[in-house]
């Protein structure tokens, strides 16, 4: 137990040695993390806010179907029969000319008195509200409506979910790209540090290996040093990404309360524990992509 206890302190030594024997390029490594998970976690929490705002609007959205003047009670009411059989219609709402003036009177608040005279000569039509259980599904379902007997005028909100989805998507692509490229950089520069560690002690790495060393013995300073720069990355960039979020949530809040933004904490902290977990595995990849190739010759 003993023994093992002075090899665990032996590992730990040898990496906080040469982690202030090389500080610059410590430094720099753990900068080069902080950029690429600060980069990462901006995108991802982007790309949920986009989904989220998307599945908002797309939750709001519906077709209004307007019917014609003369149409009769009965019709209507067969209408409403055969909407129910058009693929993708989860609901149909039959809001009456007297009820879309209430409703627009109501969205007029305190200015509603300039409706006034529209209660003896109710231009609104009679419509029906209808909602499909994908956004995808309703230009084909607002076809098929037009198509219906009785029906004045077809409108829906489409558009809008598309434009929201095709902004994920590129964000998404553009993201990690951008990933990619500086995750490579900090690996790249992780390794290079490791590697000018491994160089400096290479006579006292070989002496070791001579009395008999193990790889495993040889390389955990190594890569407990990789780990430090990666996890000491992740969690600045953690930080700053939780910090900065939240400052931004509260002034959107304050000063744009009808966009709906992921106010939810188990959310931010699934993203903040990922960036902890990528910085922590960038860094051993760095240590084990130096140490492989030395230990091999």
């Amino acid at each position: 137990m003993v023994m093992n206890l002075n090899v665990f302190k032996y590992y730990f030594r040898e990496a906080g040695a040469s982690l202030l024997r090389n500080s610059w390029l410590s430094i720099a490594s753990i900068g080069t993390i902080i950029i690429s998970l600060l980069i990462l976690g901006s995108s991802i929490l982007l790309i949920l806010n986009v989904r989220y705002i998307a599945s908002t609007v797309e939750s709001s959205l519906e077709i209004t179907v307007f019917l014609e003047d003369s149409l009769e009670q009965d019709r209507r009411e067969r209408m409403e029969e055969e909407i129910y059989f058009i693929p993708g219609v989860t609901t149909v709402h039959f809001v009456s000319r007297a009820q879309a003036l209430d409703e627009l009177r109501t969205s007029f608040g305190e200015r509603a008195d300039i409706l006034s005279g529209l209660e003896e000569d109710n231009p609104l039509p009679d419509s029906f509200r209808v909602k499909t259980k994908e956004a995808e599904t309703v230009p084909a379902a607002a076809q098929q409506l037009a198509e219906l007997s009785g029906v004045e005028q077809v409108r829906y909100g489409q558009g809008v979910v598309e434009k929201l989805l095709a902004l994920t998507h590129w964000v998404r692509i553009w993201g990690s790209i951008t990933m990619g490229v500086l995750g490579f950089a900090a690996i790249f520069l992780i390794a290079t540090t490791i590697r000018m560690s491994v160089f400096s002690r290479r006579r006292e790495i070989g002496i070791m290996k001579m009395l008999g060393a193990t790889n495993f013995f040889v390389r955990m300073p190594f890569m407990l040093e990789g780990m430090f720069l990666g996890l000491g990355g992740g969690l600045v960039a953690a930080l700053m990404i939780n910090f900065g979020y939240l400052s931004l949530l509260s002034k959107v809040i304050v000063t744009l309360p009808f966009i709906q933004l992921i106010s939810d904490p188990t959310s931010l902290y699934q993203v903040l524990g990922g960036l902890l977990g990528l910085g922590f595995a960038i860094g051993a990849l760095g240590s084990a992509i130096s140490l492989h190739r030395f230990l091999r010759v």
